[in-house]
């Protein structure tokens, strides 16, 4: 969708390589400010997803993190708001012939150029 981005770590960076040479990997962007409406802390901040991959029967809102935050207060929070919005998304596009969503917070540990995008989706059901 987009010729160029911008990434916040050398995690991110990687992760965009893994869903640019995964075939299994249909679309995948890296979603601009305010592109979605997901609100955290009883509605007073605001949650921006890092990715969303398309594969053939699945949408995913990614996030990848380091893994000494993984625990954090405020990454929990975000999570769970973000798998709320895929609960939702879920239901109205499963109703409507469309795809499942599902949210992923990824560990930093977990993303290396070599992987693909399934591998690291069974690392994390492992982890």
């Amino acid at each position: 969708y987009y010729t160029r981005y911008r990434f916040d770590s050398s995690p991110e960076l990687d992760f965009s390589y893994i869903l640019e040479t995964d075939d299994t990997i249909l679309k995948w962007i890296r979603p601009v400010p305010n592109q979605f409406n997901i609100y955290w802390s009883n509605g007073a901040r605001k949650y921006e997803p890092d990715f969303i991959v398309e594969t053939a029967e699945t949408i995913y809102m990614c996030e990848t993190k380091a893994e000494n935050e993984l625990t954090d207060v405020d990454v929990l929070a975000k999570a769970e708001a973000a798998r709320e919005y895929c609960r939702k998304a879920s239901e109205c596009t499963v109703q409507n012939g469309g795809k499942p969503w599902h949210y992923v917070l990824i560990p930093d540990a977990f993303i290396e150029r070599g992987y693909t995008f399934d591998y690291i989706l069974q690392q994390i059901r492992l982890a």
